[in-house]
């Protein structure tokens, strides 16, 4: 079985990718959605964090061989960042948010030194925002970031042209559109619901895909 979708029947399998298109979810933004995502589900499934954390490391073997260090995203991305790194032989470390109020007021968690060859580890990504904040944060530190590993994109076109324009590749193990497809196969949603789920990814902020049963 393919990786992609493998990773997609995981995630719909424990709900960590749930399709409610019946009953939409509503984001902090107050969009209106069609899915919810929680990949932090992964970590409490022995098997799906299995596939998951070996997914990865086959993702940046691929596309970053020349990976020296891989920085989690905080707070979703560390644990995954630092299995994955485990299961590479790598160091890792993480990214805050924010700089600490105390302390060395460290934003970068472990040990980076300038030059070296990073991969950011993330849960999802989205519209882009949090993670290119990592990256530019590990830039201004002088790490070299080879691009990003995720578990899930949206593949929405904000995220994309962020993506280009900061110069960042990101490689997922599945995305909006393979687990529309499996959720569909499988029996979660309707078959035709997938026409209706792609039209929510392609534009958020058009709700009239809610209650058009097509």
């Amino acid at each position: 079985m393919e990786l992609n979708i493998q990773i997609a029947k995981d995630l719909l399998k424990i709900k960590a990718v749930f399709f409610r298109p019946e009953e939409p979810f509503t984001w902090a933004s107050g969009i209106k959605s069609p899915v919810y995502c929680d990949n932090r589900l992964t970590l409490s499934d022995k098997d799906v964090r299995t596939d998951v954390e070996e997914g990865l490391a086959q993702l940046i073997r691929a596309h970053y061989p020349e990976a020296e260090v891989l920085m989690g995203t905080s707070t979703a991305g560390i644990a995954h960042a630092a299995i994955t790194a485990h299961l590479m032989g790598l160091p890792m470390g993480y990214v805050r948010s924010g700089h600490k109020d105390h302390g060395r007021q460290n934003q970068i968690e472990g040990r980076l030194e300038k030059g070296q060859k990073v991969v950011v580890v993330e849960d999802l990504i989205s519209t882009g925002g949090s993670v290119l904040e990592v990256v530019d944060v590990l830039r201004e530190a002088g790490a070299e970031v080879l691009g990003i590993v995720s578990i899930f994109t949206y593949g929405m076109q904000k995220g994309l042209d962020r993506l280009e324009a900061a110069g960042v590749k990101n490689i997922s193990l599945t995305n909006f559109d393979v687990i529309a497809q499996v959720a569909a196969e499988d029996g979660y949603i309707r078959p035709e619901d997938v026409e209706r789920l792609i039209k929510f990814r392609n534009n958020p902020s058009d709700e009239s895909w809610i209650g058009a049963r097509v």
